[in-house]
């Protein structure tokens, strides 16, 4: 499985295209999350896989990783190239990366 520092993920988010799904669920989505990212659910994440963006790579964000990790592990069995962004969005905020709230 391909991993992903935040700190790394931030700067190809910098250079360019870096979807970012959030498999968070909707309170924690609420508290925090980061801008742009696309909210899906890992409760609701088969029903509406359809709703992934259409990238050459994708990086699954949860709250530190283990979701985050089941979901990449799930789309690269299917064949497509996701990477786990490791700490998650603890880890994001930790390094001082910016978050937004609803």
């Amino acid at each position: 499985m391909n991993d992903i520092s935040v700190t790394d993920l931030a700067a190809r988010r910098e250079a360019g295209e870096a979807p970012i799904i959030d498999v968070r669920e909707a309170d924690e989505w609420a508290s925090r999350h980061v801008e742009g990212a696309v909210h899906i659910p890992l409760s609701e994440f088969m029903q509406r896989e359809h709703e992934l963006p259409e990238a050459e790579e994708l990086y699954i964000l949860c709250h530190s990783g283990g979701r985050s990790a089941r979901v990449t592990q799930y789309l690269e069995q299917k064949g497509v190239s996701a990477v786990n962004v490791v700490g998650g969005i603890e880890a994001w905020q930790g390094a001082g990366l910016p978050v937004v709230s609803e």
